[in-house]
């Protein structure tokens, strides 16, 4: 019996320019390149220029995956984007986009479950296309938690960077094997109980300021690695598939401590997993499509690949999903 899928086309993904190395943040905080990279494995991340926003990133991804699917903003009727970080406080940064594409039709929209926001994002358009309410998607994560960061705080300010990452989606009517292209199987979680170990201090209601992120780092590590295991868990016994089926384990770039411990308690190779938080660092909502999309560009995800995504973000917020390229 078929059953609709929804297929990735394409990817697309976007850096600013500005490169803030290890060293340089030295200058700022009381720090080293040594300290950063031991813990948390990475070695530099982009902020985004003066007046470069949340929607300009997103557009570039955006894009670039419609650039890569072979296809323009007409063929597109859904845009959603992950994001912590609007432009504006309203409208959401997704109409934005929609604007600067040149669209007059169609839905956008943004998610927010910080960097667990593409997965949210992706499971909520796959449920849209299955329903027929779309047929064509962007689907983008962009980031600029530079602009939340306390440039004091070194144990949040070494963490994040700037970025956008998005992939093109669209209904496919697939067999319904395990088999399939597109998206498989999505799990999401959340639990509040947790707000107060990652969390930014501000907020139109709450104080009337942006705020800045705040963080319990060494909670979060405690927390992140059995929850995303969960979840994991949950996405294969749904499935049928195990660790051994996988191609690619594309995780959440926040922690190379976090990304490897779960590839462990998983039993997947490292040489299985994308890493880019060496050179991107914690682009929140952005970093797992940044991750695909340069995987894509460089060969080493092809049609046909199962992938695992999984995010862990503040709320807390998780997610799995069983993608087939």
């Amino acid at each position: 019996m078929s059953t609709i899928r929804s297929v990735v086309l394409g990817s697309g993904g976007y850096l600013p320019e500005k490169i803030l190395t290890n060293a340089e943040l030295a200058r700022l905080v009381d720090t080293s390149d040594e300290w950063i990279r031991q813990r948390t494995g990475i070695h530099e991340r982009r902020i985004a220029a003066d007046g470069e926003f949340t929607s300009d990133l997103g557009l570039k991804a955006a894009q670039a995956a419609l650039d890569n699917a072979g296809l323009t903003p007409a063929d597109i009727d859904l845009i959603v984007l992950a994001t912590a970080t609007p432009d504006n406080t309203f409208p959401a940064a997704a109409v934005a986009i929609q604007r600067k594409l040149g669209m007059q039709h169609g839905v956008a929209y943004d998610v927010h479950a910080v960097c667990s926001g593409f997965l949210f994002a992706l499971t909520t358009v796959d449920a849209m296309i299955r329903a027929g309410q779309a047929k064509r998607a962007l689907v983008i994560g962009a980031e600029t938690f530079s602009r939340i960061l306390d440039w004091t705080d070194r144990k949040t300010c070494v963490l994040f960077g700037d970025g956008a990452g998005a992939v093109v989606v669209s209904a496919e009517s697939q067999p319904g094997w395990r088999s399939d292209r597109g998206v498989l199987s999505a799990h999401l979680r959340s639990d509040g109980r947790f707000q107060d170990l990652l969390y930014v201090d501000g907020g139109p209601s709450g104080t009337g300021t942006v705020g800045h992120l705040r963080m319990e780092g060494r909670e979060v590590f405690k927390h992140a690695v059995g929850v995303v295991s969960g979840v994991i868990d949950e996405a294969f016994a749904a499935t049928g598939f195990t660790a051994a089926d996988i191609d690619w384990f594309v995780p959440h770039q926040a922690n190379i401590r976090i990304i490897d411990a779960t590839a462990r308690k998983l039993g997947i190779p490292i040489e299985k997993v994308i890493r880019t938080v060496d050179r991107h660092g914690n682009t929140s909502a952005a970093s797992v499509p940044l991750a695909l999309w340069e995987a894509q560009r460089d060969g080493r995800i092809k049609r046909g690949d199962l992938l695992l995504l999984e995010a862990l973000g503040g709320g807390f917020t998780w997610g799995a999903v069983l993608l087939r390229w």
